[in-house]
């Protein structure tokens, strides 16, 4: 695949964000240990709701971002939520909170359709008791999409559908919030929008079961990495990518409410890459490295081939990739390099989000 330069459109205005108060579910999460660094360096008062931090090592502990206030909290939990939402008087809530990897949801769909679906439904009914509230960005995936494994991209308006419970979940979430917005949010003066991306990539991420973080974990030790599915082809992205897509949708529903709907999030749909050709950049990166290619037959059910048609997200909201696959690949590759060689967490991060603000 060509690794053609991309330049970026729209980003964070840190005029908007500062003095915000904003409701961050899965704070110390992967995504989440990385968007409330960036929410802080926008200037923003952020509350995170979350489980706490599944790994370790993991990027919340490590990074430390700086919260207003910082609750560990299951989200199945409604009651002890609401009166959480309610204290926290957010005016932009952030929902990330999930239970978010494939092969987990199938060792426990019913944890898995509980915290995601539930989970979901419990944060946004909390949020029609809060009249502060203006805004709603909740995440799900590019897996929410009745996957026929043909070649077109997946557009906004195509059906859902899922056949892993964590896929199938998601699906299942993107229909709660389409009816929490039209039954209650909206008439509130709330816009509520669902951000479709996934494949994310970057340092700090040691969740198990995700491509580079496995590839890290191996090559670390001296190990073989196990790929078993080498020609699976994903919209894969960095880190800062989607996050930076999250923050800038919810500017715009704030301006103009109407705007509240699905979104897809990623690179040009073309630009899709398959596991092998990821694993290379980051071998090459990382300087060695043993691979083992399986035949595609190991493990359970996973989709060969998904694409997002991510054109609505930029004719409405200006948003475009700013890193090519190479380059995200080689950031993540470095990120852990770095940090393994004693490099504080945080830094490295404020680091990359400056270096992607600044790209023209």
């Amino acid at each position: 695949m060509e690794d053609l330069a991309v330049t970026g459109g729209a980003l964070p205005n840190p005029g908007f964000w500062a003095g915000k108060r904003v409701l961050l579910t899965g704070h110390t999460g992967f995504k989440g240990a990385w968007l409330s660094i960036w929410l802080k360096r926008l200037g923003a008062e952020v509350t995170g709701i979350s489980l706490p931090p599944e790994t370790q090592p993991n990027l919340f502990t490590l990074a430390r971002p700086d919260l207003a206030a910082s609750h560990f909290q299951d989200i199945r939990d409604a009651g002890k939520l609401a009166e959480l939402v309610k204290a926290a008087s957010p005016e932009i809530i952030l929902h990330l909170g999930a239970q978010a990897l494939v092969r987990p949801s199938y060792q426990d769909p019913i944890g898995t359709f509980a915290t995601n679906v539930l989970g979901t439904a419990n944060v946004l009914e909390a949020i029609r008791f809060v009249e502060t509230a203006r805004v709603v960005v909740a995440i799900t995936t590019d897996k929410v999409y009745r996957n026929l494994e043909h070649a077109f991209p997946y557009r906004e308006t195509d059906h859902l559908g899922g056949h892993d419970p964590y896929s199938a979940s998601k699906a299942a979430c993107e229909i709660v919030i389409s009816s929490y917005r039209d039954s209650f949010l909206r008439e509130k003066g709330v816009a509520v929008a669902s951000a479709r991306a996934g494949n994310v990539i970057g340092g700090g991420d040691w969740s198990a079961d995700r491509l580079l973080p496995d590839a890290v974990r191996a090559w670390q030790s001296g190990s073989v990495l196990q790929v078993r599915r080498p020609e699976a082809k994903r919209p894969w992205q960095h880190v800062l990518e989607p996050l930076s897509a999250y923050l800038v949708l919810a500017e715009r529903l704030w301006a103009d409410p109407s705007l509240a709907d699905a979104f897809n999030f990623g690179p040009v749909s073309h630009e899709a890459a398959p596991v092998r050709e990821v694993i290379e950049i980051a071998r090459a990166s990382y300087g060695r490295g043993d691979v083992h290619y399986g035949d595609g037959t190991e493990g359970p059910h996973e989709a060969g081939w998904l694409a997002l048609e991510t054109a609505k997200a930029r004719h409405i909201l200006d948003i475009e990739p700013r890193w090519s696959l190479t380059e995200a690949v080689d950031r993540t590759m470095k990120w852990y390099r770095a940090q393994r060689d004693g490099a504080d967490a945080r830094v490295l991060c404020e680091t990359e989000i400056a270096e992607y603000e600044a790209r023209p």
